[in-house]
């Protein structure tokens, strides 16, 4: 008797493992886009692609706005630990750069949207703009593969640099790569 049950333990935990890694699989395919495509992934030197999202305020803000600027686009989860440790980094580079040829574009992926994104922002002391993508519409154009990614975008609307993971923003080496990007376009 004591050896079907534990014969009975190790298949119901066989069954378990199975079900567990085909969830896992089904969600992996889930997103993934499910059309075959030729087109090419977004990379340095590419064209940024121009999306349409509302700001905290319910005004849609297009990227092609700000032709003319460099735009830091940050694509950010309140409940992603990373994201939120690099936000007073992001801050300070806003302040530094705000009143020069310069834009931070934070587009919040959460799902609740405006009711857990407009306190983030007030809670932390964020001015920079906030946008909401809760349907993660920016997440196939873009690539997006994890929170945080950002995407550095020149004057032209060119993407000069993705970066996967958190920054620290402040530092003074990141400080002069926006500051030659402002003010010499031509030097990326």
């Amino acid at each position: 008797m004591a050896e079907k049950t534990i014969n009975y333990r190790t298949a119901i935990l066989i069954f378990l493992i199975g079900c567990g890694l085909l969830v896992m699989i089904l969600l992996r395919l889930n997103n993934t886009p499910s059309t075959f495509s030729l087109s090419e992934t977004l990379t340095d030197g590419k064209p940024a692609p121009d999306f349409s999202l509302p700001d905290l305020d319910g005004k849609k803000v297009n990227l092609s706005d700000y032709l003319g600027k460099v735009v830091l686009v940050n694509i950010w989860a309140t409940w992603c630990l990373p994201c939120v440790e690099e936000m007073p980094s992001m801050q300070k580079l806003y302040n530094e750069f705000k009143n020069d040829d310069f834009e931070i574009l934070a587009v919040s992926i959460d799902v609740q949207g405006l009711e857990v994104v407009a306190p983030f922002m007030e809670n932390h002391k964020l001015t920079f703009p906030a946008l909401l993508d809760p349907q993660g519409t920016v997440k196939t154009p873009y690539g997006i593969t994890g929170v945080p990614e950002s995407f550095i975008i020149d004057k032209d609307g060119t993407l000069v640099k993705k970066i996967i993971g958190p920054l620290d923003w402040a530092t003074p080496t990141v400080f002069q790569f926006f500051r030659d990007l402002i003010q010499n376009p031509s030097r990326k």
